[in-house]
Formats: C-alpha cells, sequence, structure tokens
C-alpha cells in the first residue's frame, strides 16, 4: 500500500462516518490523520505502531487502523460504512462545493442516492426548497453534474500514459509489435480512448488472445474482426486494440494518430494528408508528409491545420524539449503544504541536472496550505542564503512565493515583503466563482502589480474535476505583454494551465511562458514532461520558455527586474 492509498482511505472513513453523523470527535481523529499524513515522506505502509504514533496527527487507534490497511488492503470500519451508503451517494462527493453535511441532507431529506435522482431534484425545483441551500446552490450543482457528464469515460494524461504503458506491457509478449498511438501518442491532455496497433497476421488467433486475457473486458457490439474494443479492469475508459498485418503498421499509426482535421489538410502536392499515406509506398511519416508536400509535424501538434501555419514561420527544431530546462520555478516545500524540505528539492533538482530551483510556497491568506506570513518568509530566506552558500556559481535557490491573488486582485504582501523575493508567481486559489468580467478584472489588477513575475494557472481549471473560471485570455496576454510578466504552464497533469491553444498567441504577443511543475515532492519535479509535451502541442518555442534561461540568464532577467521595480518605486 502506497502512502497516498492509505491516507484516502483514512480520508474516505472520516467523511462517511461524517455523513452517517457519528461522533464529532471520533471523526476528526480520521480526518486529522489523512491531513497531516498526506504531508508525510515516511514509509506508512512499514512502519510499526510505536513508530507510527510518533507521526504528526496519529494516535495509537489511527495506528492500528494504519497497520490494518497495511497488512490487509482494508479497514473495518471503512467496509462497514461502505455497506450502509448507496453507491450514488459515494458519487455526489465528486461534485465541487458539495460539502458532507450538504450531501447527507440531500440524502435523508429527498431520499436522493444517485446523481440522476440529484439532477432531476434540481431541474425540478426540489432541492433549491431545503433550507441551506436556495436556488444559487441548485444551480452551481446544476453546472457541476452537467461538468462531471461531460468528463464520464476520460482519463488525465498522466493516467492514460500509465494504462497505455501498462497495456504495452501485457501485450508485448502476444505480439511482434505494438505500438502506443492515438491520443496518448498526441499527448491529449484528456483522453477518451486509449489506443494501440498490434501487428499480427492471424486476426483470429489474435482476437482469441485478446479474450483469453484476465485483465481486458471486450465490448462485443463495439468490436470487428480486426478492432478489439473494451476496457482493461480498473479503468473506465475505451480501449481499442487494432490489429494490422506487419505491412500497415508505419501506415496506420501515422493515421491513428493523427486527428481527422489534421489528415484533411491538403499541400501542395495537391492532395490531402490522409490520400497521401495511403498512396505512398514509403510508409515512414516523413516520407508521407513529402508525398503530401507538406512540412513534417511532429505527433504532438496533429490535431488540425494550426500545426501547418505554426510551421510557415518555425523549424520543428525550435519546439521545446525536456533537455532544453535549465530550471524549475513553481514549487512547494515542508514551509507550506510540500512533503520535502527546500533542500531536498533542491538536491533533486540538481540529480535532474538542472541548475537553479525556484521554492515558491504559499502566501500567508492560504491558511490552508500553512502559508508563510512574513516572519515565517524571513525564517525561510536565512535557510535559503545558508543553503545557496554551499552551492558555488553552479547552482542557486531563487527565493520566490506563490502569492495569492486577493478577491480585490491585490497581492498577498505588502510591497516590503514583496520586495524580498526574487521573484513572484502570482495566483488565484479561493473565491473560484466568478464572471467573466470580475476574472479578468482580478487577473489584471494583479498583473499590473510591478512585483508579479508570473501569472500562475491562469484559469484555475482542474481538469475533469472542476471547470476553470472564465477569462478573456486576449486581454490577459496583452497585458502581460505590456507590463513584461510570464505566463505559467502549470504543468500538474491535473492543470495544464494555460491550456495549449492560447501559446501561440502569448509568443505572437512576445509573451514567454514558464513551465512549472508546481511540485509538492521531489516526483513532482518530473511533472515538467507534461508541461513540455503540452508546451511542444502549442507550438512552444526553446527561446520564448522562460526557464530555458541558463542560470546567468535568469540571474540577469530577475536582477534588472528588482531594478526597474526599485527605480520606480
Amino acid at each position: 500500500m502506497t502512502n497516498s492509498e492509505i491516507v484516502d482511505l483514512l480520508e474516505l472513513t472520516g467523511r462517511l462516518m461524517e455523513l452517517h453523523e457519528y461522533d464529532t470527535f471520533k471523526t476528526r481523529t480520521f480526518s486529522s490523520a489523512a491531513f497531516n499524513l498526506d504531508k508525510s515522506t515516511a514509509d506508512l505502509a512499514n512502519l510499526p505502531v510505536e513508530e507510527l504514533i510518533k507521526l504528526p496527527g496519529v494516535g495509537k487507534s489511527i495506528a492500528q487502523k494504519i497497520r490494518e490497511i497495511a497488512e490487509t488492503g482494508r479497514l473495518t470500519d471503512l467496509d462497514e460504512l461502505l455497506a450502509k451508503t448507496p453507491a450514488g451517494v459515494l458519487d455526489m462527493f465528486r461534485i465541487k462545493g458539495l460539502g458532507v453535511k450538504k450531501i447527507g441532507t440531500l440524502w435523508r431529506e429527498l431520499g436522493i442516492t444517485d446523481l440522476a435522482a440529484l439532477q432531476t431534484a434540481c431541474e425540478t425545483g426540489e432541492v433549491a426548497k431545503i433550507k441551506g441551500f436556495g436556488k444559487a446552490t441548485q444551480d452551481k450543482i446544476l453546472v457541476a453534474l452537467e461538468f462531471l457528464q461531460e468528463q464520464k469515460g476520460k482519463l488525465r494524461m498522466d493516467k492514460a500514459a500509465m494504462l497505455a504503458g501498462l497495456l504495452h506491457d501485457e501485450l508485448k509478449p502476444h505480439f511482434g509489435r505494438v505500438d502506443i498511438s492515438g491520443q496518448v501518442r498526441r499527448k491529449a491532455q484528456e483522453v477518451d480512448t486509449v489506443q494501440l496497433l498490434l501487428q499480427t497476421a492471424d486476426p483470429v488467433s489474435a482476437m482469441l488472445t485478446l479474450n483469453s486475457l484476465p485483465n481486458l473486458a471486450q465490448h462485443e457490439a463495439d468490436s470487428s474482426p480486426f478492432a478489439w474494443r473494451g476496457q482493461r479492469e480498473g479503468f473506465d475508459v475505451r480501449v481499442e486494440l487494432l490489429l494490422l498485418p506487419p505491412e500497415q503498421m508505419d501506415r496506420q499509426l501515422f493515421i491513428q494518430t493523427a486527428a481527422d482535421a489534421h489528415l484533411q489538410q491538403v499541400g501542395a502536392g495537391g492532395i490531402a494528408l490522409l490520400q497521401a499515406a495511403y498512396v505512398s509506398t514509403d510508409t515512414s511519416e516523413t516520407a508521407i508528409y513529402g508525398r503530401a508536400g507538406l512540412p513534417y509535424i511532429v505527433p504532438e501538434m496533429r490535431e488540425d491545420d494550426f500545426a501547418f501555419r505554426w510551421a510557415s514561420r518555425h523549424r520543428t527544431d525550435e519546439l521545446v524539449t525536456w533537455d532544453d530546462l535549465r530550471g524549475t520555478l513553481h514549487n512547494h516545500s515542508t514551509w507550506s503544504d510540500g512533503k520535502q524540505s527546500v533542500a531536498d528539492m533542491a538536491a533533486y533538482a540538481r540529480e535532474l541536472g538542472l541548475s537553479y530551483f525556484g521554492i515558491a510556497d504559499h502566501s500567508q491568506t492560504a491558511s490552508y496550505a500553512s502559508g508563510l506570513d512574513a516572519e515565517r518568509v524571513r525564517a525561510q530566506q536565512a535557510e535559503i542564503d545558508a543553503l545557496n552558500a554551499g552551492f558555488g556559481d553552479s547552482f542557486r535557490i531563487f527565493k520566490g512565493i506563490e502569492s495569492d491573488i486577493l478577491s480585490d486582485g491585490s497581492l498577498d504582501y505588502d510591497p516590503e515583503t514583496l520586495a524580498t523575493f526574487d521573484y513572484v508567481v502570482a495566483s488565484v486559489h479561493q473565491t473560484l466563482t466568478m464572471s467573466l468580467e470580475k476574472a479578468t478584472s482580478r487577473l489584471l489588477r494583479a498583473i499590473e502589480n510591478p512585483y508579479t513575475t508570473i501569472l500562475g494557472h491562469p484559469t484555475g481549471r482542474l481538469l475533469l474535476a472542476r471547470e476553470g473560471y472564465p477569462i478573456d485570455h486576449r486581454a490577459i496576454i496583452d497585458a502581460c505583454a505590456e507590463h513584461g510578466v510570464t505566463i505559467e504552464i502549470n504543468a500538474s497533469p491535473y492543470r495544464l494551465d494555460i491550456d495549449w491553444r492560447w501559446i501561440d498567441y502569448c509568443m505572437e504577443q512576445g509573451v514567454m511562458l514558464s513551465i512549472n511543475p508546481d511540485a509538492h515532492n521531489l516526483a513532482g519535479l518530473l511533472d515538467m514532461h507534461y508541461g513540455v509535451a503540452v508546451g511542444r502541442k502549442g507550438g512552444l518555442t526553446k527561446n520564448m520558455t522562460f526557464n530555458a534561461l541558463t542560470l546567468s540568464e535568469m540571474n540577469i532577467f530577475l536582477q534588472k527586474r528588482r531594478k526597474r521595480i526599485h527605480d520606480n518605486s
């Protein structure tokens, strides 16, 4: 059992205890333990009770529960709660902004036990009549339900890649060649079909082999003699396995990777790209583009005609790569809600070959994330000075902060405190329900603040979980251009925000983009791979990537910016 799996079980137990109106103290014991252990780096599954009780929020009772989870993979308390909770009520936990108490009220007062019944109750106005709800809450629930319905059967980029890799490894022993294709190869940020190509000269035997594998469940009505369609156990997403003879593998890898809108483009050869793929005797991808009279496009960009417009102004080798990144600027530590110390995070950044690490812990208003007040800012910066003294000239920790953008658009500290940072990432975390006008004006004021260096996750979206607040992207990007503010590509696969479709406009306006992992632990630094993928999808070049600047270039940039602020103050 991983730490996250243990924490999830404890958290769910606490929430269900609250739902069933158990003793408040006992409920809080589970919730508090889950909250504290979420930040722990200890190997919970392998610690004895006497070591577990030394951890914050863990008493003897919770320690014994953790041992039960580690040894059996289950928790008796949770099993008993689940047995008396309708599965549809659990689904209601997925609705953003709908707390446990309100879910309990809906269940007990209206008898709602699934999402369909909840939608009907909202549409008929029954929810609005309940004390403590009202029409505004009812409308928000309807919007959330619509969003959940749209996201059903989809996976985020990271989960889809994991599933594709799992399938690849399970199928490789049975087939001469297995290729990951489709949306996963194209680096789609949300995936509704995980597709692989399987090389076989005998599709009948191949189909029998697939149906003999224990983790695959075929949807016979959706399948055909040359296409197995169904699901892989444990994943709520469509799986498509295409059975192809050896001579068709390269051609179909190209065709299946590209979106239809991309394949319909006609080049100087006078034929569409799809037709070129079928008539080209050389089935390599470069040859297919050449046959159509079109420039070669990398797999990530094969969405529509944008890639060809981009190619008229750029070369493929200009696209940013992982190796181009020289540092990372949006990261958290144990000073706020991260799981590792500044020293450990910086050390891992060095292991990855980076030459600078920027810490941007949460600011004081983010009390839920242990945000830093001015006194703790000074203490953290003293620690960073001591660490930097041991690095020499080859590596540096930059002093940053992720400052909350307050409801009026101001930043979270006074100018004197803001002036102590090397840079500021300005982000919205609270009061997310806003009109386009309110959200845009809030961000514009933050961008106009001379201390804002990077605009963090501009829409606040959480992919497949929460739709971002609406903003006027052009107005925001234009303002960033005017004030010299960089825009973040938040590389967490939960966010991938700013959306890749706005990257080209950013570059046109001269706005640099920073591929920031928003890392809360060591592994989180690797999320920059996802940021690179969506950066390339949007045509991001190395020379417009902020954290592709060398250490020397970054030092000069930040020093000039601080001097300009000082001179204008």
